[in-house]
């Protein structure tokens, strides 16, 4: 039965503890004091309490399990470290020093902890041999004292970048930029249609941090800036499968109906800004204007910064999908309509004024509007899709019709 300590600014918030089937989190009274009573400073659906509902212990293990990274970068960090498929807390005993947003999680009784976080300086080549053997060094971690996980099927390694140029992470020392390589095939374009994708979010102030291709040694990646990182320190954030008690690929809706862009916006409005409602139907718009069919819920996240204001998190994950082979269907259906093909303007609008967003039908209008002008301004980088722009004016126009 493993015991594990679970940090959030700088404050002891909690233990993690007991085996793999029955682990639960138990808030300390310490946190409680600083951040208060029911406080959501980790999340609204595990709020700091004396004493949590026992009937709530299976939701409080899904949102721990949720921090786990998915597919392939999962199999490659279980066995990077002979760990089990399923032992969240094992994992996040071994991984949990630097995750998503701003826990910081560590095994008590392992006599090494608390480690001294540091960083080793890497060479292009050596980025580029973590780039091509995602096996070896998982995500980039070193064999030994790499402590860092992030969810998410695309392959990628996290690095931390300093003045004197990228640094691998050890011991849990923050990192602050994911790296994807150029994939193969039909896939070549991705890194590429992501960038562009991220630049009209950055155009129409959904979002701040940067995005680049970036090649080292000749290998090229899609360089993006952690939105949870700033000036080296971590903010903390939680994903809407974690928000909502959504498990694995139940962030796509139609597995399991348990996700849904009302929920969605249902907890914003209980615990974010009035703003950020429309800044989601903005978010929703983009992803439709662009064919981004993968807005499922662990692409939408809340931020929990210290000053205790949940807020919306920055659009991401912004890949234009659509002219890939498939059947076109979105993550998540606007007005019950999941075919990209088949949405239309009144979807949009009956969707967004089912959440009760007033102006619904300016909203759509203003948004398309600005993301048309966007479109016409900036163009894709060589290497993106080369229909790519053209799509997209051709969704615009149909959504606005």
């Amino acid at each position: 039965m493993m015991r594990l300590a679970v940090e959030l600014y700088g404050t002891r918030v909690g233990i993690l503890e007991g085996d793999p089937r029955t682990y639960d989190f138990t808030p300390r009274a310490e946190a409680i004091e600083r951040f208060g009573s029911a406080s959501t400073v980790i999340s609204v659906a595990i709020p700091l309490v004396s004493r949590p509902r026992r009937d709530h212990a299976s939701r409080r293990r899904n949102w721990f399990a949720e921090i786990l990274p998915e597919g392939d970068q999962y199999e490659y960090l279980l066995a990077q470290s002979a760990l089990r498929r399923g032992d969240v807390p094992a994992f996040l005993g071994r991984y949990g020093r630097d995750v998503a947003g701003a826990l910081q999680i560590w095994d008590l009784d392992d006599p090494s902890e608390p480690r001294i976080p540091s960083l080793r300086p890497v060479t292009d080549a050596e980025i580029r041999t973590l780039l091509d053997d995602p096996i070896s060094a998982p995500l980039g971690n070193a064999t030994d004292l790499g402590r860092t996980s992030l969810g998410g099927v695309q392959p990628k390694i996290l690095l931390a970048r300093t003045r004197d140029g990228w640094a691998q992470a050890l011991g849990g020392h923050p990192t602050t930029h994911i790296l994807k390589p150029q994939l193969d095939g039909e896939k070549a374009t991705v890194i590429y249609d992501e960038e562009y994708g991220s630049r009209v979010a950055r155009e129409m102030g959904l979002t701040a941090f940067s995005t680049a291709i970036t090649r080292f040694a000749g290998r090229a990646a899609l360089v993006i800036e952690r939105y949870d990182r700033a000036n080296g320190e971590r903010i903390h954030q939680e994903d809407f499968n974690q928000a909502l008690g959504a498990s694995g690929n139940q962030k796509y809706q139609e597995l399991g109906g348990v996700v849904t862009l009302r929920r969605v916006a249902t907890v914003l409005q209980q615990h974010a800004p009035g703003a950020d409602l429309q800044r989601l139907a903005e978010m929703v718009l983009l992803a439709a204007a662009i064919g981004n069919l993968d807005l499922h819920t662990k692409n939408l996240s809340l931020l929990h910064p210290l000053d205790g204001e949940v807020r919306l998190a920055p659009a991401y994950d912004l890949v234009p999908h659509a002219h890939h082979p498939g059947d076109g269907r979105m993550a998540l259906a606007i007005n019950g309509v999941y075919r990209h093909a088949e949405l239309t303007r009144s979807d949009l609008v009956a969707e967004f004024a089912s959440w009760g967003l007033r102006r619904a039908e300016r909203i759509v209008t203003d948004t398309l509007d600005r993301i048309g002008l966007v479109v016409e301004t900036e163009t894709p980088l060589a290497g993106a899709h080369t229909a790519l722009q053209e799509d997209i004016r051709g969704f615009v126009a149909r959504l606005s019709a």
